[in-house]
């Protein structure tokens, strides 16, 4: 089923009952299924709970206000070149300065919400569990994910719609509910086994606040996060 009225999208991502489509859990350790297994994003219950708090814990820890300066600096300093910088300038602040850091993500990154395993992908993987250390490592490799594939989507696709003077905190609003990186998402309904999608653009067009950033059980945690590095980003951009 295909839902794309907004109301009827607010309904599913509010009921505990649509869950996301399981993965598989015997994936060999430090491969991209494995990864996937341990997120927040890809898990229920008791587990998704605990993994989401734990994402919370660090993001309430980095200003929101400081990405969008850095992020703005950076890609000044780059001359334009923004690719990359999402990832750069949060890994910076969750304490990850490896020059390797931004290779490795985008070598995993495209798997991540597809699922799509391949050894390159599982190397990058292994890669970023080098680089990522410590009891939170898993945490951090998840949210450096979504700042590559989703936050440059957000970008890229912000920077084909606007052109330099506009407001960037508006351009973006626009973005997220017209052209968002991510433009389906999937939950199983864990009663029948069917499944729902929600298709975001048509529903974002349908009311009046957008559904790109999820609502109801499951938010997406860094909203803030991922709009302010696209912010400092199209701002570095622009102003160059």
């Amino acid at each position: 089923m295909v839902i794309t009225r907004h109301a009827e999208a607010l309904a599913v991502l509010a009921d505990t009952r649509y869950i996301p489509p399981p993965v598989r859990q015997d994936a060999p350790e430090g491969t991209l299924a494995w990864l996937r297994a341990r997120t927040s994003r890809f898990s229920t219950g008791e587990a998704h709970a605990r993994r989401r708090r734990r994402l919370e814990e660090l993001l309430a820890a980095v200003d929101p206000d400081a990405l969008r300066d850095a992020a703005e600096k950076e890609t000044r300093e780059r001359d334009g070149r923004w690719e990359g910088v999402p990832v750069t300038v949060l890994g910076h602040a969750l304490g990850i300065h490896d020059a390797g850091l931004a290779a490795a993500v985008r070598a995993a990154a495209p798997g991540y919400l597809s699922g799509e395993e391949t050894p390159e992908a599982d190397a990058a993987v292994r890669d970023l569990l080098a680089i990522v250390t410590g009891a939170d490592a898993v945490a951090r490799i998840t949210l450096l994910l979504q700042a590559h594939d989703a936050t440059e989507g957000l970008i890229r696709n912000t920077l084909r719609r606007t052109r330099p003077g506009e407001a960037v905190t508006e351009a973006l609003e626009c973005t997220l509910k017209a052209d968002p990186p991510l433009t389906v998402t999937r939950r199983l309904d864990r009663e029948t086994g069917d499944e729902v999608r929600i298709d975001l653009v048509r529903a974002n067009q349908d009311g009046e606040p957008h559904l790109t950033f999820g609502a109801g059980v499951r938010p997406c945690p860094a909203g803030r996060h991922a709009t302010a590095l696209a912010a400092g980003v199209v701002a570095g951009v622009h102003g160059r």
